[in-house]
């Protein structure tokens, strides 16, 4: 099996998990969405740590130590995380999926509009049409909601944000993400046990909620290993295909938000939806058009240089 081959099952592994994650949680709903989201930091760490463990890879976390300002840029991405992972349990829990499809779609939109605003990059036409087409989508979903789509803009937001900060920092993904629960860890922890400790909390609960303690306790697991899919994909797919892969997810999730969980979608919801998918079929087409320029010119100079070192012919 070729490499190219090996990212693509990876990928489908990963964005497939990720867009399956609301039946996951779903069946957590005995817990609360707070409780939900500390188990899966807490757990997490116990995942990360243990895979780090097994391929022996502490170099860069004592590499990160005498970094601190690595270590507050990770701290921030960690805040980022939490949010994006609150909204979307809470999201599940308020049967809202289907806009959380929506916050994961307007995702690749959100990351161009902060790279202009906080990078200061330059935008190319297309691109600019393409802002210009989702945000006409979140007016029309506006109206049909009734109020702006809070969910999925704050899904968007956090994630992309997310990605802006571990570009910045770049991380490694196994490393950076046990920094990053760990940042949360503490509190996460202290919460559990003062659940415990008051007797709500279902882990507290062995004798009549194994299941669901079981369930918790897997959160790490549900967690770590789609990241680790991902990286294995990101390290063998060239970044434009691992861009047009990430729409896998929210694509699954719109069906399982409709077909599953049989949450509506008026011809108001349907217009806004198809307004986003023409944003990022537009986004999508610049880039892989730009990606192939940049790849016909980076060819062309190489055999310039070539030619002009006297080679023979």
């Amino acid at each position: 099996m070729t490499e190219k081959r090996k990212g693509l099952l990876f990928g489908f592994a990963a964005y497939g998990l990720w867009g399956f994650m609301p039946l996951y949680i779903r069946l957590l709903e005995e817990a609360g969405p707070i409780e939900v989201l500390a188990h899966r930091v807490v757990w997490s760490v116990v995942v990360v740590a243990l895979i780090l463990a097994v391929v022996r890879r502490w170099s860069y976390l004592g590499e990160m130590l005498h970094r601190p300002k690595t270590i507050a840029w990770l701290a921030f991405a960690a805040t980022l995380l939490a949010i994006n992972w609150g909204a979307f349990i809470y999201a599940v829990y308020a049967e809202r999926v289907v806009e959380v499809a929506l916050g994961y779609f307007i995702t690749p939109l959100v990351s161009v509009f902060l790279g202009v605003t906080v990078l200061r990059e330059r935008l190319r036409p297309w691109q600019w049409v393409a802002l210009a087409i989702g945000s006409i989508a979140v007016a029309v979903l506006t109206i049909d909601y009734g109020h702006l789509p809070y969910v999925a803009l704050t899904l968007a937001a956090s994630f992309g944000g997310y990605g802006l900060v571990k570009k910045r920092v770049g991380a490694p993904a196994a490393e950076g993400m046990l920094v990053e629960s760990g940042v949360l860890a503490l509190p996460a922890l202290a919460y559990i046990f003062w659940l415990a400790g008051d007797g709500t909390a279902d882990t507290g609960q062995f004798a009549t909620s194994v299941g669901i303690t079981l369930l918790l306790i897997a959160a790490g697991l549900v967690t770590a290993v789609p990241l680790m899919f991902f990286a294995g994909a990101a390290n063998r797919l060239p970044l434009t295909l691992l861009g047009i892969l990430q729409y896998i997810a929210p694509i699954v999730q719109l069906g399982v938000g409709v077909l599953i969980f049989n949450e509506p979608m008026p011809p108001a919801r349907l217009v806004g939806f198809a307004l986003v998918w023409l944003a990022l079929i537009v986004f999508t087409f610049d880039g892989l058009r730009n990606a192939r320029r940049e790849a016909v010119a980076v060819r062309a100079a190489q055999g310039t240089s070539y030619a002009s070192s006297g080679a023979p012919s």
